[in-house]
């Protein structure tokens, strides 16, 4: 069978209002852009989705300076995973630093922490006078 012949092209009417509203949601709450909504959903026409927004969203997409600004940025939900991924990759780095400086004071006699410590301490004790 030929792949095109069974693809039946969905118009608006094919998407139930719960489906509708539901992606709306997704988009106002920022988890996900317009464009994405419509290539996770598999929505063919490239303004449907804002159609729905303009139309069933509570936030102002009448604006087309702001979708553009849009397609640039990442949505909150997008930047504060990323910055979750930054911040678990920095305690990972911070791990690793302590058990090389653990290490190395055990193994080779060091006191690097002792030494940064004290270090600190007089900084801190010049700073108060």
């Amino acid at each position: 069978m030929n792949n095109n012949v069974d693809k039946k092209k969905r118009t608006q009417r094919d998407y139930n209002l719960g489906f509708k509203l539901a992606v709306v949601s997704q988009v106002e709450k920022g988890e996900l852009t317009y464009k994405q909504a419509q290539k996770k959903y598999g929505i063919q026409g490239r303004s449907t989705v804002l159609v729905w927004l303009r139309k069933h969203g509570i936030l102002d997409w009448s604006k087309p300076a702001l979708l553009m600004k849009s397609k640039s940025k990442e949505t909150p939900a997008q930047k504060i995973k990323r910055l979750e991924r930054e911040l678990e990759d920095q305690k990972l780095k911070n791990q690793i630093l302590n058990t090389m400086i653990d290490i190395s004071d055990s193994q080779y006699g060091t006191s690097i922490r002792k030494k940064y410590l004290s270090q600190q301490s007089n900084a801190s004790d010049k700073n108060k006078r």
